[in-house]
C-alpha cells in the first residue's frame, strides 16, 4: 500500500536512508518489541471499550504474537518509505486485510505512540543504569570503609593542604555520586505518565481509556495534557543532565587518580589488567582507562548541548527536531554516561593506595600545620598570631630540609599542646567537627542509607513493571477468550 490518500508519491531511497537510517535486525527487533507491547495494551483497551470488533482484536493479537515468536524476521528487509511503524502496520494489513489490520491505529497517532515508546525505552534504560550506578556507589562505600585509616594529604590548588584519609576522600565521592542519582530519580518522575492517548496533538473524540492502557504498560497514569505529551522531550533532556553531572563527578575522580598514579606521586597503583603498555617504550604502564573515563563527561555534556540546541526555537508541538533528531543525541549521551559508570566501577575497585608514600607526602607537605596553629589557639594565642608563627617555622624547616617543626620555632613553643611527636593519624581523627574525617561514621551512615533508598526505589519500580506485565498478559488472554465480555477487572 503506497500513499496516504492525500499523497501519492514517496521520498527517494537515498532520502529515506538520510531520514530513517539503516537499523540492524537487532535494533529493529528491539524497537518492534516495544511497539508490539504497546499494541497489545492498546488492542485490549479498544476491545474492552467496544471501539473495535472483538474478532479484529483477536486476529491482530494473534498475528502480533506470531511476529514476535519469529523475532520479527518477516519484517526485515521490507521497504519502509514512511518509517518503521507504517511498514509494520502495512504488513498487518497485507496479512489480515484492511478491515482488520486497518483498525489497529484507532484512537492514536504515531506522535503519541512514539512518545510512549520513548518513555518506555527511557524507563528500561534508567532501571538498568540505576542498578549499575548503585553498584558504583557500593564500590565507593566499600573502599571508603576499607581505607578509612590510610592517611594521605588532601590538596588545594595542587598543594598539600591537610591530612585526611583515602577512605574519607572516597566517601566524599560516594556522597557526590548519590546526589547525582537523586537528581536522576527526580528527573525521572514524569516517566510515570503515559503519553499514549494524546493522539496527534490534541487527544481524540473517541471514547478511549488512556488510564487503563497506562496501567497495562506499567505507567501510573495517563498524560494530563495531550499537547504537552507529544511536544516535549524535556524529561529525556533532564535525565541526560543528571547523567552528565554524574559523568563530571567521575571525571574529577579520574583526574585525581591519574595524577596520583604517576611515579612522581606514587599514591595509587593499578593492577596490570587496568593499565596498558607502549608500542615503542617498554617501561611504560599507562593508566589509559582513566583517560577514557575523563572523556565520557565531555561526550555527555556535548550530547546535552546538541540536544538542547536542536530543541531550542522549535514550536511547542510535535516536531521532528524534538522527537527524533534531539533524541538521537540524547541516546548517545546516555550511553556515554553509562560507560563512565562501568569504567568507574572497575577503576575504583582496582585502585590500591600506597600507604607509606601517602603518609610520607602528608608529612613532607607539612599538612599538620593547621592543627598546630589550632592547638596554639586552644592555649589562648590569637589565630593570626599562631598562623604567622607556624608559617615561619615551616619556612625555616623547608630551608633546612627538615620536617621537624618543633625545632624551628621559639624555644618550647610546642610544649603542653600534645604535638611534640606528631602523629598524623591522630590529627585526622581529631578533625571531627564540620564534617571532617574524624567524623567518618556519620556521613558514611548517611551515604549507606541513601544507597539503600536508591536500591529500594529501583526494586519497587521493577516490581510495579512485573505486575503490569502480568496484568497485560491477563488482559490479552481475556480478549482472546471472550472479547465480548467486560473489562478483566469487572468494570465496564
Amino acid at each position: 500500500m503506497t500513499g496516504t490518500g492525500r499523497l501519492v508519491a514517496e521520498v527517494s531511497a537515498r532520502t529515506r536512508q538520510v531520514v530513517y537510517g539503516e537499523q540492524t535486525p537487532a535494533e529493529l527487533a528491539a524497537e518492534l518489541a516495544l511497539m508490539t507491547r504497546v499494541d497489545r495494551a492498546h488492542l485490549a483497551m479498544l476491545s474492552a471499550t467496544g471501539l473495535i470488533d472483538p474478532a479484529a482484536a483477536r486476529s491482530l493479537l494473534g498475528c502480533i504474537a506470531e511476529l514476535s515468536a519469529q523475532g520479527f524476521g518477516p519484517l526485515f528487509g521490507r521497504p519502509a518509505p514512511r518509517g518503521l511503524y507504517l511498514m509494520y502496520e502495512g504488513y498487518l494489513i497485507e496479512r489480515l486485510g484492511p478491515d482488520i489490520g486497518g483498525v489497529l491505529h484507532t484512537g492514536r497517532s504515531r506522535n503519541d505512540l512514539k512518545a510512549c515508546i520513548t518513555a518506555m525505552r527511557l524507563r528500561d534504560w534508567l532501571l538498568d543504569f540505576g542498578e549499575q550506578a548503585g553498584r558504583l556507589t557500593a564500590v565507593l562505600l566499600g573502599r571508603a570503609r576499607a581505607y578509612r585509616s590510610v592517611v594521605m594529604p588532601v590538596y588545594t590548588h595542587y598543594q598539600a593542604a591537610m591530612p585526611i584519609s583515602y577512605g574519607y576522600y572516597l566517601l566524599g565521592l560516594a556522597l557526590a555520586v548519590q546526589r547525582d542519582l537523586d537528581a536522576l530519580a527526580s528527573a525521572s518522575a514524569e516517566l510515570a505518565n503515559c503519553p499514549l492517548g494524546a493522539g496527534a496533538v490534541a487527544g481524540t473524540d473517541l471514547a478511549i481509556d488512556p488510564a487503563r492502557t497506562a496501567r497495562l504498560l506499567g505507567f501510573r497514569t495517563g498524560a494530563p495534557h495531550a499537547l504537552d505529551a507529544v511536544a516535549s522531550r524535556d524529561v529525556a533532556l533532564r535525565l541526560l543532565g543528571a547523567v552528565s553531572g554524574l559523568a563530571i563527578t567521575l571525571s574529577r575522580l579520574a583526574s585525581d587518580l591519574q595524577l596520583w598514579s604517576t611515579a612522581e606521586f606514587g599514591f595509587v597503583a593499578f593492577p596490570d589488567r587496568l593499565v596498558g603498555g607502549s608500542s615503542a617504550m617498554p617501561q611504560k604502564r599507562n593508566a589509559f582507562l582513566l583517560e577514557h573515563l575523563k572523556a565520557k563527561a565531555g561526550l555527555a555534556i556535548g550530547a546535552w548541548t546538541a540536544a538542547a540546541g536542536t530543541m531550542s526555537g522549535t514550536p511547542f508541538s510535535n516536531s521532528i527536531e524534538v522527537g527524533t533528531e534531539a533524541m538521537t543525541g540524547i541516546w548517545q549521551g546516555l550511553t556515554a554516561g553509562e560507560q563512565a559508570v562501568l569504567l568507574g566501577q572497575v577503576l575504583i575497585g582496582g585502585a590500591r593506595p600506597v600507604p607509606d608514600r601517602m603518609a610520607e607526602r602528608a608529612e613532607g607537605g607539612f599538612t599538620a600545620a593547621t592543627s598546630i596553629a589550632n592547638r596554639l589557639v586552644q592555649q589562648g594565642m590569637p589565630f593570626r598570631t599562631a598562623h604567622r608563627l607556624v608559617g615561619d617555622a615551616v619556612r625555616r624547616a623547608v630551608q633546612a630540609g627538615s620536617t621537624k617543626l618543633a625545632e624551628f620555632g621559639p624555644p618550647g613553643w610546642l610544649d603542653g599542646i600534645g604535638l611534640t611527636d606528631l602523629d598524623l593519624g591522630e590529627l585526622v581523627t581529631a578533625q571531627r567537627y564540620g564534617g571532617g574525617p574524624g567524623d567518618f561514621d556519620v556521613p558514611f551512615g548517611q551515604a549507606c542509607a541513601s544507597w539503600q533508598r536508591h536500591r529500594r526505589w529501583l526494586a519497587g519500580w521493577r516490581e510495579e513493571l512485573r505486575e503490569s506485565a502480568g496484568e497485560l498478559d491477563r488482559a490479552v488472554r481475556d480478549v482472546l477468550d471472550d472479547a465480548d465480555g467486560p473489562y478483566p477487572d469487572g468494570t465496564g
